[in-house]
């Protein structure tokens, strides 16, 4: 199934230099920055650097040391913000969501990074 990229949206334009972030961690193949409507006292956003719409074109596209450079690099902006709990934090949530169903807004893959406090129920329905 063939994905369509939108390059004007928000990612896009980050990663282009056309709209500031403030990255926490930068590697090869990723960025991360706080969000910018933060649901937990730590939200940050990780985003590959690649054009891939969604986790499934992400997974399917995307070269292998881009996937392993995009997992690290969560792993690593983890242990950064002392919310691994291999280095001492109390733990973390990951989320991404794909597509129109898990009410994507961003059509550029990402993972949402949530801790520093609890984080409540996966889901309220």
């Amino acid at each position: 199934m063939p994905y369509d990229y939108d390059d004007q949206n928000i990612f896009a334009k980050i990663l282009r230099g056309e709209i500031p972030s403030a990255p926490v961690f930068e590697s090869e193949h990723a960025i991360a920055f706080p969000d910018i409507s933060p649901q937990k006292k730590c939200h940050i956003l990780v985003i590959p650097k690649g054009p891939y719409r969604c986790f499934d074109h992400f997974v399917q596209a995307a070269s292998d040391a881009e996937q392993l450079d995009f997992f690290r690099t969560v792993g690593a902006v983890a242990k950064q913000l002392g919310l691994s709990e291999a280095h001492g934090g109390n733990g973390y949530r990951l989320i991404t969501n794909s597509g129109r169903d898990s009410l994507q807004d961003v059509p550029h893959f990402h993972v949402h990074l949530l801790g520093g406090e609890p984080v409540g129920p996966l889901t309220t329905s």
